[in-house]
């Protein structure tokens, strides 16, 4: 619904630029000469040329974003990963002391997957 209300308005504006702005212009472009193009079709032509040029550089920088994010996941994955290896080591470690301070000689099975 609210697209629909966007293109009446938008097609409003367009039908009041044509009626206000029908004298013949003629355009350059470099070496094309276009001649006698009402002036409604060359305000219409940039602003859809204006939009699509800020549409690509919105892709871009969405672009760019997506793949800093990329990065900044894979770093936070990488950390996650390092912290549960250091959990474990820590767990084996606190085991290894209590053994140290019971003066027991027995080993007893470790268990590598443990926290």
């Amino acid at each position: 619904m609210l697209i629909l209300i966007l293109f009446l308005v938008v097609g409003g504006f367009m039908v009041y630029l044509a009626q206000d702005n029908l004298s013949l212009v003629t355009m350059h472009l470099g070496t094309y000469v276009f001649a006698d193009v009402p002036l409604f079709y060359v305000i219409i032509g940039s602003l859809l040329a204006g939009l699509c040029l800020a549409y690509f550089v919105y892709l871009i920088n969405s672009i760019f974003t997506a793949l800093t994010m990329r990065g900044k996941d894979h770093k936070i994955k990488e950390t996650k990963s390092e912290i549960v290896d250091l959990t474990k080591r820590i767990h084996q470690l606190e085991i290894q002391n209590e053994k140290l301070k019971n003066n027991s000689t027995v080993p007893e099975n470790v268990d590598e997957n443990a926290l």
